[in-house]
């Protein structure tokens, strides 16, 4: 359960960036990037739902996050690089609470971006803005342990592995185990400045 309040982020989308990723809205126009992002079965092998096939599941899948963005339950971001405007990519914070000042987030890229560094400049921007703006103490994150690469960017951020959970997900007929890790304001030293 969420009981995020809205006033919190303002009623303008806020925009996120570095120096060469911009972090923007979502807009109907991302539709053919989205469904190339989420229709790639291998960019969602480690994801929380099967990969799309049909290009109207990306347009409600926007819709859903604009929705999101309505209710704050769920906050996603486009991924751009300055000067281009294409999305490449999501940042996401799920189950967002603010009276327990914590939430979960979430990455990808399409995967001809893979091993670009790019999370690597995103993810400070974003996991910073959780902790200054969203007044985040504890940034949760959930991820297949098979998922080598994010696991290793995520604790090269600091985050900690906290749990492991077995047999947390039936995704697509498979049963996937999951890591669960976090990370603390008080633990964010660097990020923060």
């Amino acid at each position: 359960m969420t009981d995020p309040t809205p006033n919190l982020l303002g009623e303008t989308f806020p925009v996120i960036e570095t120096p060469h990723f911009r972090l923007r809205k979502v807009e109907d126009s991302d539709l053919d990037d989205i469904f190339t992002v989420f229709s790639d079965p291998e960019a969602l092998r480690y994801w929380s739902h099967v990969a799309m096939k049909e290009k109207e599941e990306a347009a409600a899948y926007i819709r859903r996050i604009s929705e999101g963005w309505t209710t704050r339950h769920l906050l996603q971001w486009a991924v751009t690089r300055i000067g281009e405007d294409r999305l490449i990519g999501t940042c996401t914070w799920y189950e967002w609470s603010q009276s327990n000042r914590r939430a979960g987030v979430g990455y990808i890229l399409a995967r001809r971006h893979w091993g670009q560094g790019i999370m690597r400049e995103v993810l400070p921007a974003f996991v910073r803005f959780g902790f200054v703006t969203m007044d985040l103490n504890r940034i949760e994150a959930d991820v297949d342990p098979r998922n080598l690469a994010s696991l290793r960017t995520l604790e090269r951020l600091g985050f900690q592995r906290d749990g492991y959970l077995r047999e947390r997900y039936q995704i697509g007929g498979e049963t996937q185990d999951a890591v669960l890790l976090g990370l603390l304001r008080s633990e964010a030293g660097a990020l923060l400045r």
